[in-house]
């Protein structure tokens, strides 16, 4: 091994970049059982603004934010510094306090993560007013614009940004008799919409510094909304106590933060938890560097990310598993593509969905191939409600779907729901409910003050707590079979599109009220149709309907039912369907989670097919 070699292996060493886990289980009277850290955490700051003006003043020239100048892929990258950064955020607090926006309005962003998001965000932190930054796709993708709609409704925003105010049009008009703010344009700004630059004009320090002073643990940061698949989207309050304490927890597992500040390359929407309050506030946390990735796990987009990669050593890279679902796929056939992703690379972090094993699998070989060691490989739980990390997993699983122990800070009380083990959470990262709905709020807790998730986990080792959870499925997913049988939605999910790869994107488990299980298959196109040996234009019932993607569907379903386990572990038919996943049927959302109820409500029609037996079913 040579010494860079060498080099690379300690600085994934799992012993170097993590602390170990200590963790207590206390099993009550009535059943329930307490898990939690033993590790303490530490005093955490009174607001994520004093880690932005610390970072200013110990590493003024340092690159916080970088873009590119355009979505072109030689495109140099644009940057700004963290004391640029200040500047700037200290000049848009000035624009927001003068315009008189309160903790009662808020700012609403409609646009994708950019530098100018970022600093509207920033600029509201410090100002003390809440910003809210709403899924693009509920602007650009919907054709009733419903949820933006039931959204600017319950904000009554006293702002709304967008990046341009041509492509975003037909949302603003669609919102216009809802609001009384004021728009903000990054571009084409017209009639009254105030551009941009404008809100850079003036900085008034003295009065910024006041209102800063000002914000406290218990002022409601941002406002975060659900994807209101169920109903409509529910706006979470994010308090500042729950950002600061939640990145003091992470950095108590990863220890090597302290020392060794993060650089990412990243994509994940800051209108989801994931994107905003872990990876964003990582970086800010701990003085590193964010590459705002313009591409996506999407046809047309992910090729820019593939740009970005080559261009950007980061040593952390955080995805949801269809993302690296591709990556694998891109990697395997570009091997300078996989040493520019791996070489630099300490940890790679996936949460939003379970990782199928197949691609965990792929993960390692690809990174022990490439730098003769696997890089470290790692998840973590939790939700928006949670800010979002409530277990994190900082030691090197054994495998896929272990989401760690309780973070510090947290209580995790496990109580018994059917054949499941429920999991419900406490601590500073848990919000205290939801914007202007108390009835949500008294709804979402139990009688002791645990946020009721809606999730079921199992240890990975009874008799070794510290080992960590694995992920058992969202309760309410899971249905009885007619025999009596549960089945485990997320377990079965998971194996599926394991068995069914590279065909299935993603997989939805019917079979309530029956006696076996069916898959409705959301079709990964571009492999069906290499398996097909039809070009990138086929149409796409022509591929679905190929006797050699038929075949690839049957041989899947019959391993899974090799694998034993009975009935309700693997499926007897699947349909291939041909429309994607709808993001105003509630769904899907823009990071990929796939709503298995609004599938099934919405497709009840298919639902029905699978079990009839359609010319389209295919039955083993």
């Amino acid at each position: 091994m040579s010494g860079m070699e060498e080099f690379q292996a300690r600085e994934r060493d799992p012993a170097i970049l993590f602390s170990e886990p200590q963790v207590s289980v206390i099993k009550r009277a009535d059943g329930a059982m307490i898990y939690r850290s033993t590790q303490t955490l530490p005093v955490y700051e009174r607001c994520i603004g004093e880690w932005l003006v610390r970072w200013a003043a110990q590493a003024p020239g340092r690159d916080f934010l970088c873009e590119r100048e355009s979505n072109e892929s030689g495109a140099s990258w644009r940057r700004l510094t963290y004391a640029d950064t200040l500047h700037r955020v200290e000049a848009i607090a000035t624009w927001i306090l003068q315009r008189g926006l309160t903790a009662e309005t808020p700012i609403a962003v409609l646009s994708d993560n950019s530098i100018d998001h970022a600093l509207l965000s920033l600029a509201c932190a410090h100002a003390g007013v809440p910003i809210a930054s709403i899924s693009p796709a509920y602007s650009l993708l919907s054709k009733d614009h419903s949820k933006l709609k039931s959204i600017v409704r319950q904000l009554t925003p006293g702002a709304i940004y967008v990046a341009d105010a041509v492509t975003f049009a037909p949302a603003l008009t669609a919102i216009r008799d809802l609001h009384e703010g004021k728009i903000i344009a990054g571009a084409n700004a017209s009639n009254g919409q105030i551009a941009f630059e404008i809100l850079m004009e003036r900085r008034d320090r003295a009065s910024v510094a006041k209102a800063f002073e000002a914000v406290t643990p218990d002022t409601v940061a941002k406002i975060l909304f659900t994807s209101g698949s169920t109903g409509e989207p529910k706006g979470v309050k994010n308090t500042q106590r729950m950002l600061t304490s939640s990145q003091l927890s992470k950095a108590v597992g990863w220890r090597f933060l302290a020392s060794t500040p993060p650089v990412t390359l990243d994509w994940l929407p800051w209108s989801h938890t994931f994107g905003a309050n872990h990876n964003f506030n990582m970086i800010l946390c701990h003085g590193g560097t964010m590459y705002i990735d313009n591409g996506k796990p999407a046809p047309g987009l992910i090729q820019r990310t593939l740009q970005n990669i080559r261009d950007v050593p980061g040593n952390i890279y955080f995805n949801v598993p269809r993302g690296y679902d591709l990556l694998v796929s891109e990697m395997r056939k570009d091997s300078a593509l996989a040493k520019a992703f791996f070489a630099p690379l300490q940890i790679i972090f996936y949460a939003g969905a379970a990782l199928p094993q197949n691609t965990w699998d792929d993960l390692n070989e690809l990174s022990a191939a490439t730098n003769g060691s696997p890089v470290i490989l790692t998840s973590g739980w939790g939700s928006t409600e949670t800010s979002p990390l409530a277990t994190d997993c900082h030691f090197q699983a054994e495998r896929s779907g272990n989401i760690g122990v309780p973070a510090p800070g947290v209580d995790l009380k496990l109580v018994a729901n059917g054949e499941k083990l429920e999991i419900r959470v406490k601590g500073p990262v848990v919000t205290p409910g939801y914007w202007r709905r108390d009835d949500l709020t008294k709804s979402a807790f139990d009688e002791e003050g645990y946020y009721l998730i809606g999730d079921a986990v199992r240890f990975v080792d009874a008799g070794d707590p510290g080992k960590g959870l694995f992920f058992d499925g969202r309760v309410a997913e899971d249905f009885k079979l007619t025999t009596g049988t549960w089945v485990s939605v997320g377990s079965v999910r998971v194996a599926g599109i394991a068995a069914l790869a590279p065909v299935a994107q993603d997989i939805v488990i019917g079979g309530h009220g029956r006696g076996e299980i069916g898959f409705l298959i959301f079709a990964n196109m571009p492999a069906c149709r290499e398996i097909a040996g039809l070009g990138p234009h086929a149409p796409v019932e022509d591929v679905l309907q190929n006797a050699a993607v038929i075949s690839r569907v049957r041989s899947g379903l019959l391993a899974l039912k090799g694998q034993g386990g009975g009935s309700s572990t693997f499926a007897t038919r699947a349909l291939l369907m041909a429309e994607p996943p709808s993001v105003d049927g509630g769904e899907i959302t823009d990071k990929g989670y796939m709503n298995q109820r609004a599938v099934l409500a919405r497709r009840a029609k298919l639902a029905d097919e699978l079990f009839a037996g359609g010319k389209n079913v295919v039955v083993i």
